[in-house]
């Protein structure tokens, strides 16, 4: 939100510099995140002086030249060539003097220096009204009155504004300081707590009086719940024009564009007290009647910008006896704004419901300055007031008269916040004792008013312009931000307590794992939990009733929670890949949501994401995409990081999956993991294989809790290793080998490692060959043998009858 320093000072009377006015509004709450400069004229005119032009002769090498010498007020007048073909002697002209710099239409600087022009000396410039930025014109210099002293400062014979413009990060809840005399109010809490009390100045509207009762409108509010307060007035022979330049100034300042001058006042008074108005035009409000209500769903509607929208049956629109003119609160109509040929308008101020308006702007994809503080909330009793205040600048500069009393209607007024204040309670929170009467002037001065006081503390009338005021917590946060949180002291001891945490605590394994994953290549990404309800449709296994819906959804995609980690983990790698990321390990820690009959159901995932080369492309290295293998590898060493190792694999059936495993312990099911179907890699645009595992982190961190551990000495005897090259049926895998193996030999066998795969040319059809390798160990004596030959004589007697292996 941008303020002008200027416009704020017209509330105000500070002589602070804007830097330190910025710091006390930092301090307040209103964080000032940059101060700008404005200039109504690119450069402010600075170096520009009014000179006489003393002596004008033809200049000896070219025909279109003129050589002049100019008095500026100076020791002595300067030599100027100037190529004008009006420029004569006796004139008054403004002279960019040596060192000026000056702008182009497109803003480039240029500055003017002494020079030799076809040989005679310059030493300055006689400019024309575009070389200053006061005009177009290039025909010729400016010439100017006559009477104006010589050496005149530009700047202030053509009243240049300079102005410095505060940008304030405004928070949702400080609604009170949407506006300059917001702004105003804030700076003079925080002044008098410096000891310096400045009256804060509103405009007065005293002389606001109805001139004829000439042109009525009835109003007619059918939705009391959406617009608890409408107030309107009429103002006839009014002339649109341009705004003068005081107006577009202040507009400009803060980043507007004048558009005429009744739609600048409404957009001035908006900005100046935070109401927003608007102004119809009176001839195009059939009947003579505004109702305030909602229409039909689907009913078409032009907005001011040209598109025509499709209405909501809870839109709160203005209307006439005929049809819609108005989103209210939001934006206006295309046919029934303010043009130059108005000359009676409906002047409308109003207090929208928020939460209507704040669906409604949302459901249009619209962002106004008006929706943005209604959706806030604004003051309802300034409502009145704005209005009288924008019709008489009307008068003032529009011309025309008040033909209609105010229109004002306001059945159920909006209340007052009542809230007792402790001083206990307020030593507690804030740490030291304020004396009460600080609190006290602190809290006028904030427009709160004191009911009453006791010794306990104080009873409180919070206005209804600080909706975000109504809990004592929050008058101690008022009192805390006036007063200074730099000023409450800070004690030199800290005490701190430590708390007993297991080691199996959720974040503490996230981190043992994520900085695992991490050290591994990985990046981890983090998703919105907000998604498309459509990515159900691309999975059997998701269910569209049990979508979790938001209430207001701030987009269509952004409707319901996720239900898997997926399809958002997959938007992530179509981005990449969008941008020659092509390589790519990922990881994410998060939630999946459910909406079932009995209850609605939070899980906790971990997901990972491989796509592409496993390393980056290296001149000793050759190129290796990844594959299923690097997969199950990297999800092993996880399992195995938390102690989870006897791990029974199970060919999954995810819908998502083409092909892939699931690991389980016993019947709790771990990890699902495989290659993404091409059909939903196709929905995301992506042409390459991306491999996904989804990991159950509730069941990881159950069964790592309830994993023991045990401890063995290592081994004094060595182990021995032997070989077999087996033969074997194509559907056979290596976990049928281990298992068998370790089935057959539990105690000295220790490892079964698989070496070496061959398919191919001297294999009969339908046979592969395993080398796969044997690893035994003894952990009281040293192994002979003999041992080792009757152990490997059952293995391979096991692996020929129950897998139809041969030895090669």
């Amino acid at each position: 939100m941008k303020i002008s320093y200027n416009w704020l000072k017209q509330f105000i009377k500070t002589d602070w510099n804007a830097e330190k006015t910025g710091e006390l509004l930092t301090d307040l709450g209103l964080e000032i995140e940059g101060i700008e400069t404005y200039e109504s004229v690119k450069g402010g005119l600075k170096g520009i002086v009014v000179g006489e032009v003393l002596t004008c002769e033809q200049h000896p090498n070219a025909d279109r030249l003129k050589v002049t010498t100019v008095n500026i007020g100076a020791d002595a007048p300067l030599q100027i060539v100037c190529g004008a073909p009006n420029v004569a002697a006796g004139q008054k002209v403004p002279v960019a003097t040596i060192g000026t710099t000056l702008y182009t239409a497109e803003g480039e600087a240029w500055t003017i220096k002494k020079g030799k022009i076809r040989g005679e000396e310059s030493h300055g410039m006689i400019c024309a009204e575009d070389e200053l930025g006061l005009g177009e014109s290039h025909e010729g210099i400016m010439v100017l009155d006559a009477d104006i002293a010589v050496g005149t400062l530009a700047a202030d014979l053509f009243e240049v504004e300079n102005d410095e413009v505060f940008e304030i990060g405004l928070t949702p809840n400080r609604a009170d300081a949407m506006s300059h005399y917001g702004v105003a109010r804030d700076l003079k809490a925080g002044l008098l707590q410096k000891e310096i009390s400045l009256e804060l100045i509103t405009p007065s509207v005293s002389s606001y009086h109805v001139d004829a009762r000439a042109f009525k409108v009835d109003v007619d509010v059918k939705d009391y719940e959406k617009a608890p307060r409408y107030c309107g007035v009429t103002i006839s022979g009014i002339t649109v024009e341009a705004s003068p330049a005081w107006l577009q100034h202040r507009l400009k300042s803060i980043g507007l564009s004048p558009v005429n001058n009744i739609v600048d006042i409404t957009n001035y008074v908006l900005h100046e007290l935070g109401q927003p108005l608007h102004a119809f035009d009176g001839d195009r409000i059939s009947g003579s009647k505004i109702e305030v209500k909602t229409c039909e769903a689907g009913t078409k509607f032009t907005t001011l910008d040209g598109v025509e929208r499709e209405l909501h049956e809870e839109d709160l629109m203005i209307c006439d006896d005929r049809r819609p003119m108005c989103i209210a609160g939001v934006f206006g109509g295309l046919d029934s704004g303010v043009t130059e040929h108005t000359s009676r308008i409906f002047l409308e101020s109003a207090y929208f419901n928020p939460v209507s308006v704040r669906k409604t702007a949302k459901r249009h994809g619209l962002n106004t300055d008006s929706s943005f503080r209604f959706e806030r909330g604004i003051d309802p009793n300034l409502t009145e007031y704005a209005l009288k205040r924008a019709a008489l600048l009307i008068l003032e500069i529009a011309g025309g008269e008040i033909t209609s009393d105010i229109l004002d209607t306001y059945p159920k007024k909006i209340r007052d916040f009542e809230v007792r204040l402790s001083f206990d309670h307020a030593q507690k929170l804030i740490g030291e004792r304020i004396p009460e009467e600080t609190i006290k002037s602190i809290l006028s001065s904030l427009d709160i008013k004191i009911n009453n006081v006791t010794e306990a503390g104080l009873g409180l009338t919070v206005p209804a312009f600080r909706n975000d005021v109504q809990r004592e917590a929050d008058i101690i946060e008022e009192i805390l931000r006036v007063y200074g949180y730099n000023n409450i002291a800070t004690t030199k001891k800290l005490n701190a307590s430590i708390s007993n945490s297991s080691r199996f605590e959720d974040y503490k394994l996230q981190n043992i794992i994520g900085n695992q994953l991490a050290s591994q290549g990985f990046f981890e990404i983090m998703a919105n939990s907000l998604t498309t309800p459509k990515y159900v449709e691309l999975s059997e296994d998701l269910n569209e009733a049990h979508n979790i819906k938001m209430l207001n959804p701030l987009s269509n995609d952004l409707e319901v929670m996720r239900q898997s980690l997926l399809f958002s983990g997959l938007e992530a790698v179509a981005h990449n890949i969008n941008r020659k990321r092509d390589d790519l390990k990922l990881f994410e820690f998060g939630k999946t949501y459910h909406q079932f009959s009995e209850a609605r159901e939070e899980h906790k995932h971990l997901s990972i994401f491989v796509t592409g080369n496993k390393t980056e492309e290296r001149w000793n290295t050759a190129a290796s995409p990844s594959d299923f293998f690097y997969l199950k590898g990297t999800i092993e060493t996880i399992l195995e990081r938390l102690g989870l190792t006897r791990l029974k694999a199970a060919p999954t059936n995810a819908a998502v999956l083409s092909e892939g495993l699931t690991l389980s312990i016993g019947k709790t099911k771990l990890v699902t993991f495989g290659l993404v179907k091409k059909s939903i890699l196709k929905h995301f645009g992506i042409s390459q294989n991306v491999l996904f595992a989804d990991f159950n982190w509730d069941n990881v961190l159950d069964m790592a809790k309830h994993n023991k551990v045990k401890f063995t000495p290592i081994s004094k005897y060595p182990s021995i290793r032997r070989d077999f090259a087996l033969l074997l049926d194509q559907n056979v895998s290596f976990q049928d080998i281990d298992t068998i193996a370790k089935q057959t030999e539990k105690q000295l066998l220790k490892s079964v490692n698989l070496f070496d795969v061959y398919e191919g040319k001297n294999l009969p059809e339908g046979k592969k060959s395993y080398a796969v390798s044997f690893i035994f160990q003894d952990e009281r004596k040293t192994l002979n043998d003999k041992q080792i030959d009757k152990i490997m004589s059952k293995l391979q007697s096991n692996f020929e009858n129950k897998l139809g292996a041969e030895l090669r």
